[in-house]
């Protein structure tokens, strides 16, 4: 009785033995034997990217493939001496140097060759926010053996065929994140060369890459020319909005009209945003409470600006449109509280937030990377809805009040008479529309222009710089013309004066 209770023990232990080792067995093909199937099994997985990257490395092809292949997955056995190369039926063409295959033996003397493996995926794949661009359709994942293979001396090389894409584009890699299941596009160890509609990419490592598309971003060439534009504008209009302030304080004896006044204002506003935007990119490396501090000056400024820009158009709605019985108590002081209140309520309240601190514009291009820090607002909505949104709100406004002064001036001039100084006088409005339109701040408009094709987009920008950089110079120029407009017209009016005099 007890040698058949041994033999009925020994039975079932022998019997859950092979069933455990049948289902690791079958685990173990399920995951690693069959490589072509991988993309099929990982598509059900919550990360995807990651089950590839795992299973990939450790799985191992079947002796007898079957004959129709997926269309999406290449492999080649290559010897340790050679390079390996592998063409897509896209005609994305995959180099693998010798070093790179060494290295993924781990030292294995007595291997003389390793499995390639390649797939082609779908770029919806991979899940990572990006604000550069968008990714090629399609990514090639590459793998070599088990052992990870980085930091080449020589590297491996890809070219992305067909890319029909206006615009740049630069190489990336899947970079995982080591303490979570997310990752993101990374240009490490990646160099980007272009040949027509072709990208050719070479890294020092091996991984899943694409082509990230940029269409909208200008070369780093031109990036570094606007830069410099900044500057240079941005330096000029301190010191014509300054001339401006000098200008006025010395012609304090002369009751000066609310007209002048206002374009002070707004020429002040324009220094204050140009000396914070050059203190901004100069000490945007100091300490965070510097920088964060400089931030809200220059977010301040520049609402501030938009504030005046509204403002000069309202007082010209006054003149064109209301004409009569336009006179207000404390004119000037009201619209002073408006200009300079509004600006410091709504930047207390972004503070508050603390949406401000050190903000990077980088461009990248191959080896090339022209970045320009400045202390800014760092939030993402709070830009869109303080500068974006107020500016969209402003023009539209300076907009149709420059429209109805159009009219208003072509329904004069068509009583005129006086052909003879027709075009004089044509002349004359266009310069006049035209240092109005500077005033009302219309050149901010273009910033609604930097999107779409990158040709248009392109001379929006430079427009942009140019315009809104020299905007100081511009302001003295009107200046010095309605200045000089107001003092002729007092000394016509004082020379008729005595004549009557005279006369009489």
């Amino acid at each position: 009785m007890r040698g058949l209770c041994f033999l009925v023990v020994f039975i079932f232990s022998f019997f859950s033995m092979a069933l455990n080792q049948q289902g690791d067995i079958s685990m173990f093909s399920d995951v690693s034997n069959e490589c072509h199937k991988v993309l099929g099994e990982c598509q059900s997985k919550q990360n995807i990217v990651r089950c590839l990257e795992t299973k990939m490395k450790n799985c191992t092809l079947v002796k007898k493939l079957p004959r129709r292949l997926p269309r999406n997955f290449y492999w080649d056995t290559v010897a340790s001496t050679s390079e390996a190369t592998v063409t897509t039926k896209d005609g994305h063409v995959i180099r693998v140097p010798p070093e790179a295959v060494q290295r993924s033996m781990g030292g294995q003397q007595n291997s003389s060759q390793v499995h390639l493996t390649v797939s082609v995926l779908n770029h919806s794949l991979f899940k990572a926010p990006s604000e550069n661009g968008s990714t090629h359709e399609q990514v090639l994942g590459v793998w070599l053996g088990e052992q990870d293979v980085h930091n080449l001396l020589n590297p491996v090389r890809m070219v992305f065929v067909n890319v029909n894409q206006t615009g740049r584009g630069e190489c990336v890699y899947w970079e995982m994140s080591n303490n979570s299941e997310q990752g993101s596009w990374s240009t490490k160890g990646c160099n980007t060369t272009r040949n027509g509609t072709d990208f050719i990419c070479e890294c020092d490592h091996l991984s899943f890459f694409a082509v990230l598309i940029s269409p909208n971003e200008p070369d780093h060439v031109d990036v570094q020319r606007l830069v410099y534009i900044s500057y240079v504008g941005s330096s000029c209009s301190v010191i014509c909005t300054a001339v401006i302030i000098i200008m006025f304080l010395c012609q304090r004896k002369r009751k000066a009209e609310h007209s002048v006044v206002i374009h002070l204002q707004l020429a002040a506003s324009l220094f204050l945003l140009h000396v914070f935007f050059l203190s901004s990119t100069f000490w945007s490396q100091e300490k965070d409470a510097v920088c964060k501090s400089l931030g809200i000056l220059l977010h301040w400024a520049l609402q501030v600006t938009f504030t005046w820009t509204a403002i000069e158009g309202f007082h010209l709605y006054l003149l064109l449109v209301r004409v009569f019985n336009i006179y207000i108590r404390r004119y000037v002081l009201k619209l002073s509280l408006v200009g300079w209140g509004v600006p410091t309520a709504i930047v207390v309240v972004c503070g508050v937030t603390g949406a401000y601190g050190r903000f990077t514009l980088t461009e990248r291009a191959s080896n090339t990377t022209v970045a320009m820090d400045l202390c800014w607002v760092t939030n993402k909505a709070v830009r869109y809805i303080t500068v974006n949104g107020y500016l969209g709100l402003v023009l539209l406004f300076n907009v149709a009040i420059l429209a109805v002064m159009v009219v208003k001036m072509r329904q004069l001039r068509v009583r005129s008479v006086q052909a003879g100084d027709r075009v004089r006088r044509i002349w004359k409005d266009w310069v006049t529309v035209l240092g109005l339109s500077c005033v009302l701040g219309l050149p901010w408009g273009l910033a609604f222009t930097t999107h779409g094709p990158q040709s248009i987009s392109l001379l929006g920008i430079y427009l942009f710089t140019i315009l809104n950089g020299f905007q100081g110079v511009l302001m003295l120029l009107w200046f010095i013309s309605i200045t000089w407009k107001s003092v002729r017209e007092e000394q016509q009016s004082t020379k008729d004066l005595t004549l009557s005099n005279l006369n009489s």
